[in-house]
């Protein structure tokens, strides 16, 4: 049968009318969830904030938990004739503190609508509870219970960053994910992990009356969500050693980084001076007296600083030497407390010359590693310094400098090394030669590393070339890390190569007193400690302390990287510093012979030494 152009369209129409009643059927009768969104006006939603998931340390100890708050809400809308001075007496506060507020809402009546805000946050519960009796007197008044951090343990006030309440730019940039009032991590793991952490709100919706009075639970709380706590965490962190590490660090500036070379956990991250945990759990009270601070307490010199590293560097150069084949073990080289270049000369502290590798490692002797560098730039093998400086870029990239290490922690910065490119910029093409870029032979001039990098490379030498992203995030069952933590990255430089700087790193610390050795401070009988020392040349001011070592020589269990700004040579501060930690962490306490050299660090107070800008 043929169909006319009327009847098609009529049925055309039909079938249409047919299917937007059905619409309209299943959005009216069936999906009520456009009849609650039209009917927010006449709904009331009371949020269920969740439970921050808790922070472990490696041990099971928990670093930061929770603990019950009080705040106490309005919603303006609701708010009748009230007694002010009441309410203020009640509340502790004074009676303006309460106008000024509700004139604040009142002008922006519009816009917030039967929304409630807070108006008091973290009451003790004291006061909440003297609320609670006379409630019923304040129509549109409310108490809300919600959780805080606590902290039990005064460890990586730094590492575990702060919760506060998210501002309009943090909700504009997570869209539908936060309304204010809401709180969020804001830096460290508590940033890191935001949405592990925070857990999903839940609510209860209440019906309104037509006199804006509630009236009862909507179909019977069946609309009803309840709230998700937030995964807990599992972090590679000792809380214990961290604690030892702070204390350490204590009135000295700069950095402590320990790792697992297993595995690449950090056991310990401490930046100093850094901020106590105590005013994390208030950070709005105490913000202005951080951020005030001429020593830059937020400030996690650990993964943002990028310092010169000094002679530790003289490791990698070393390695660099051996594997591209310019230097043998048994090479040795003069050193008359420096070394001479023209009418120039960098200089050297006094000891026996010539040195082989291993001496001058123990003796961390500068005239030797200018020599190990000129090689490695005059190598005949390449066309000129230039391709020889980007292949020597390329094995100090191996070994995580740089660039990012890649780490879970965030604001992690890369920290620079030259290249034959920047080099012709400053001096033009073919306007330099070794000894225009000789400063880099000892970690100095254009070369720029963070403590996690400098413990980094500890560890890859521990490891005899290889090494493990460093990461804080422990794998656990609530949260599984990704991949890349468990994968090796290894360094152009062969495996073999190592044990002949090790040796010399054994000697530094462990030749006895008099012997040459730059660290016998550092030595812990039946650990053996395998360290170098480094002095760092500051232009801000006197020289910066660094010192890295593992233990034992073989399977190392620690790698560690201490670095004190303007404390001077490595032996004096660092040194002691990252052995005792070592020692702390191998053998649960200090021996007894070592208890004066603890004394003194942690009775030590640099800070007067050190500029600030």
């Amino acid at each position: 049968m043929n169909l006319s152009r009327d009847n098609k369209l009529r049925i055309g129409l039909c079938v249409m009318a047919g299917i937007l009643l059905s619409k309209l059927f299943y959005i009216q009768i069936i999906d009520n969830s456009y009849k609650i969104d039209a009917s927010n006006n006449s709904m009331v939603y009371d949020i269920i904030y969740p439970t921050r998931g808790v922070i472990y340390d490696r041990n099971g100890k928990i670093i930061v938990g929770n603990k019950v708050a009080y705040d106490i809400l309005v919603t303006p809308k609701e708010v009748e004739k009230f007694d002010t001075l009441l309410l203020a007496e009640v509340l502790g506060v004074e009676p303006d503190f309460i106008r000024g507020r509700m004139a604040e809402y009142r002008m922006n009546r519009r816009r917030i609508g039967y929304q409630s805000m807070v108006m008091l946050k973290q009451l003790p519960a004291e006061t909440y509870m003297k609320f609670a009796e006379v409630q019923y007197k304040f129509p549109g008044f409310k108490g809300q219970v919600r959780s805080i951090r606590d902290y039990p343990v005064n460890a990586g006030g730094n590492l575990l960053g702060y919760v506060s309440e998210v501002d309009q730019a943090y909700i504009k940039k997570h869209p539908g994910e936060y309304r204010s009032g809401d709180y969020a991590g804001k830096t460290g793991i508590e940033a890191a992990r935001e949405k592990e952490l925070r857990g999903e709100k839940g609510y209860h919706v209440y019906l309104r009356n037509s006199h804006n009075q509630i009236e009862t639970r909507y179909k019977d709380g069946e609309m009803d969500k309840e709230a998700v706590p937030g995964k807990d965490i599992v972090t590679t962190i000792d809380a214990d050693l961290q604690q030892y590490g702070q204390q350490l660090m204590q009135n000295k500036v700069g950095s402590l980084v320990a790792i697992e070379p297993s595995t690449g956990e950090i056991l310990t991250m401490v930046s100093s001076p850094g901020i106590d945990v105590e005013m994390l759990s208030d950070i709005g009270k105490h913000y202005s007296e951080i951020v005030s601070d001429p020593h830059k307490p937020m400030f996690n010199r650990a993964v943002q600083a990028p310092y010169p590293p000094g002679s530790v560097f003289k490791l990698v150069n070393g390695l660099i030497g051996l594997e591209e084949g310019v230097l043998k073990p048994e090479y040795t080289y003069p050193c008359n407390k420096g070394y001479y270049f023209g009418s120039h000369k960098l200089g050297c502290h006094a000891h026996s010359s010539p040195l082989a590798l291993e001496e001058a490692i123990m003796m961390s002797c500068n005239g030797y590693f200018c020599y190990v560098m000129r090689n490695i730039l005059e190598n005949k093998k390449y066309s000129g310094e230039a391709e020889a400086l980007d292949k020597w870029h390329e094995y100090v990239e191996s070994f995580g400098f740089g660039h990012k290490l890649g780490s879970d922690f965030p604001a992690e910065l890369g920290g620079t090394i030259p290249t034959s490119e920047y080099y012709n910029k400053v001096y033009g093409k073919g306007g330099w030669k070794f000894t225009t870029v000789i400063s880099i032979s000892i970690g100095q001039g254009e070369i720029g590393v963070t403590p996690l990098q400098i413990a980094n490379m500890c560890a890859t030498v521990a490891n005899r070339g290889y090494y493990y992203i460093p990461h804080i995030i422990k794998d656990s069952d609530s949260l599984k890390i990704d991949d890349k933590f468990r994968e090796r990255q290894y360094t152009m430089v062969d495996t073999t190569n190592f044990k002949k700087v090790i040796k010399g790193m054994w000697k530094a610390v462990n030749s006895g007193y008099g012997s040459g050795g730059t660290a016998s401070v550092a030595a812990v009988d039946g650990l053996d400690i395998c360290g170098k020392t480094g002095t760092a040349q500051n232009p801000r001011g006197a020289d910066n302390s660094v010192f890295i070592c593992f233990a034992p020589m073989d399977n190392p269990k620690i790698a560690v990287a201490a670095y004190v700004e303007n404390a001077g040579f490595g032996a004096t501060w660092s040194a002691p510093i990252a052995s005792l930690l070592v020692e702390k962490y191998l053998n649960g306490y200090i021996d007894e012979k070592r208890k004066p050299l603890e004394e003194r660090i942690l009775d030590g107070d640099l800070m007067s030494k050190v500029k600030t800008y």
